[in-house]
């Protein structure tokens, strides 16, 4: 039994609308964090991975959103994982260590020994109860998680160098020029509540060096705007995380599962898959049984919300979900898809690699399509909010802006 002290908060940064702009046009109608992948909002994923900490006391997410935004939500999360979420909004973006610092009174307010803090647009299998025992091992201040990824797509990241043998965090540094290594931060840490004192030291230290800087009036007030402009914005990689590498305060944890990062809706279609195929090992009672006869065809990983109509010809997977309220007609296929609220698909279309949001509906023999490269930006198709695609219309590697009614076929066009 762990002692009465040791009690865990997790910290969930989630941003705000002036991010989240890579994700139109799905994100003129929800925010981001609650697009849904595999059926459930994306930080759905990250909660419920912390639900598995043990003495988990309270979950804070962190954003600039507008509080109704999350309040539905966070009251449902809570009463369904019967543990405290609670959203908190930043006046303006601090960066990820000065928002974390910024809410630092209602952090430390179960007075926790271990503070998790996750970024909600990373999909992976989320180990944090094994990343809580290595810390624990470890015995400093923070713990990182890490992947090894291809040195060509290191570089988009932020690259750490750590000892192999006690695993210490020697060098750490944000997107380099030229290759450092092939281990990179996955965006998941847990921290002792020293993690406190560093920002304030950062912040400390920053404000000394503009003091310092006032030798001329001129550069005096440029580095005065600056500093009050930036006082409070910490990032937590270059301005935290740097400094203290080499310092043996730093430690990594490696994953050897999956984990991307979601910045656009080519890769929200790709992370849906991976959490798809988790729900096998993790949630199997969320994916659809294929074995039913009065049940439609079920090829692969699926999510069907309770609520869809689905017709038992039509064939459906593998990589589909299905959210509230769609209706899929005879004859339908359906492979690599998300499929919003409310949609409709009529007889004998079909939907390969694409989005179909809110509303939005697919004529008869409709075809819409996208080659699935989820890394391109017309690698997949993408329907806003109520469109109509007519009786046999063909979308091809298309964006379509919500509200249009296409009646002619396209390709590789993005309709405004």
């Amino acid at each position: 039994m762990a002692s009465s002290q040791e009690r865990v908060v997790a910290v969930i940064l989630v941003g705000g609308p002036t991010k989240g702009t890579r994700f139109r046009p799905l994100s003129l109608n929800v925010p981001k964090p609650l697009f849904p992948l595999a059926g459930q909002p994306m930080i759905h994923h990250p909660i419920s991975a912390c639900k598995r900490i043990p003495n988990l006391a309270q979950i804070y997410l962190i954003g600039f959103y507008e509080e109704r935004e999350f309040a539905l939500y966070v009251s449902s999360i809570s009463n369904e994982l019967r543990i405290p979420v609670r959203y908190l909004k930043e006046d303006k973006p601090h960066g990820s260590a000065g928002g974390l610092y910024n809410f630092r009174d209602y952090v430390m307010e179960d007075n926790p020994s271990h503070i998790f803090l996750l970024n909600c647009d990373v999909c992976c299998s989320f180990p944090l109860p094994e990343m809580l025992e290595a810390h624990k091992r470890y015995g400093g201040m923070g713990t990182i998680l890490v992947i090894k990824v291809s040195a060509e797509s290191a570089n988009q990241f932020g690259e750490l160098v750590a000892d192999p043998i006690t695993n210490e965090v020697l060098h750490y540094t944000e997107k380099p020029e030229t290759f450092v290594s092939d281990l990179i931060n996955c965006g998941v840490y847990v921290f002792t509540p020293d993690i406190f004192t560093a920002i304030q030291d950062a912040i400390m230290q920053r404000n000394d060096r503009a003091n310092l800087h006032r030798e001329t009036s001129f550069e005096f007030l440029q580095s005065a705007t600056k500093a009050l402009l930036h006082a409070d914005f910490v990032r937590l990689d270059q301005d935290i995380l740097s400094p203290l590498a080499g310092k043996k305060v730093l430690y990594t944890y490696e994953t050897t599962d999956f984990w991307e990062q979601i910045k656009t809706p080519g890769m929200s279609l790709k992370c849906s898959a991976l959490y798809l195929s988790q729900f096998r090992h993790t949630s199997s009672h969320l994916l659809a049984g294929g074995g039913d006869t009065r049940c439609a065809t079920i090829v692969g990983d699926v999510y069907i919300h309770p609520s869809a109509k689905v017709h038992v010809t039509a064939k459906i997977g593998p990589n589909v979900s299905i959210s509230a309220n769609a209706r899929i007609g005879a004859g339908v296929r359906l492979i690599s898809c998300i499929i919003l609220d409310d949609v409709e698909i009529k007889e004998n279309a079909i939907a390969i690699n694409s989005i179909v949001g809110w509303k939005s509906s697919i004529g008869r023999w409709a075809r819409v399509q996208g080659d699935g490269d989820y890394s391109a930006k017309l690698g997949i198709t993408i329907l806003g909010e109520a469109v109509a695609v007519e009786d046999e219309v063909v979308v091809i590697n298309s964006i379509v802006l919500p509200n249009k009614t296409l009646n002619v076929s396209v390709q590789e066009e993005i309709i405004l």
